[in-house]
């Protein structure tokens, strides 16, 4: 059998469940880094994970061992149950049912890592429902907004 050689650069973003402010400064690095760890776990190399009070944002090389749906639902799965145990006050934690996913040229990685970086600036002037959708209208994907947040 022939050698299979991938790059794929995929840019992960979802939210808390009805993008409650729960990911609050005392846990957010804690946060980050377990879902860096996660994506580790499947062989996908965490460039940068960063986010704001209510959403992450993952910039990852994709193994070639795993789809990008069974990736986000082990992030989702096993960090929403690590998340619980930081704290009483994140008894409640969930993450979206959803996710958005995007390919990244490899000549573009550095603008994605300085965005990611910037989320905390970027969040004071546009919410992340607008961010979603400018990258869902970016990458020209159809989708009904009913459909989109939960």
């Amino acid at each position: 059998m022939g050698q299979s050689l991938v790059k794929n650069y995929i840019h992960i973003i979802f939210s808390t469940k009805h993008r409650k402010p729960m990911i609050k400064s005392e846990f957010e690095s804690r946060i980050h880094s377990y879902l860096g760890g996660i994506c580790n776990q499947y062989e996908s190399n965490p460039i940068i994970v960063g986010g704001y009070f209510d959403h992450v944002h993952i910039l990852c090389l994709l193994s070639k061992k795993i789809s990008i749906m069974d990736l986000v639902k082990e992030i989702k799965s096993k960090s929403s149950k690590w998340v619980k145990t930081l704290s009483p006050e994140l008894a409640s934690f969930y993450w979206q049912d959803g996710y958005g996913a995007f390919s990244v040229n490899p000549g573009q990685v550095g603008l994605v890592v300085q965005y990611i970086k910037n989320q905390h600036q970027h969040h004071l002037k546009k919410t992340f429902q607008d961010e979603h959708r400018s990258f869902l209208e970016k990458y020209k994907v159809e989708y009904d907004e009913k459909y989109v947040w939960d």
